[in-house]
């Protein structure tokens, strides 16, 4: 287990990192809201997340649409998160938005991995009574 958590973790980062540059890109130099340009960074780092996951950190995963819409449900939720944690900082509190995203790494990647790890890519077992 404390494998699999570090290398989700290491995904994590990445996708982190990608996520923060994204972000910063996209305000600075596109001047695109706060909110959006997270939103947009979140989206880019789902798709290159499940693929890590899928092929590195979870490598016995079942394979196919399932798990993808699975990580897809699981990561909306990350998203809602996320993008609420980002509009109640930037519009309500009126804080950096870069802080912003730091409260969103405290609270996405936990939720995150325990549903994912749970549900998204695990194992399915055959019952001893099931016939195929």
């Amino acid at each position: 287990m404390k494998r699999l958590m570090l290398k989700y973790g290491v995904v994590g980062l990445l996708g982190t990192l990608i996520h923060f540059a994204a972000l910063f890109v996209l305000v600075e130099a596109f001047h695109l809201n706060p909110v959006v340009g997270s939103t947009l960074g979140f989206l880019l780092v789902l798709i290159i997340s499940y693929v890590l996951n899928k092929w590195w950190t979870f490598q016995d995963a079942p394979s196919g649409w399932k798990p993808f819409v699975k990580y897809v449900v699981v990561s909306l939720t990350g998203l809602l998160l996320n993008s609420g944690i980002m509009y109640t900082v930037v519009d309500w509190l009126h804080w950096n938005y870069l802080l912003g995203q730091c409260m969103v790494v405290l609270a996405v990647p936990l939720s995150n991995f325990i549903f994912n790890y749970y549900w998204t890519f695990r194992q399915e077992t055959v019952s001893p009574n099931s016939k195929g």
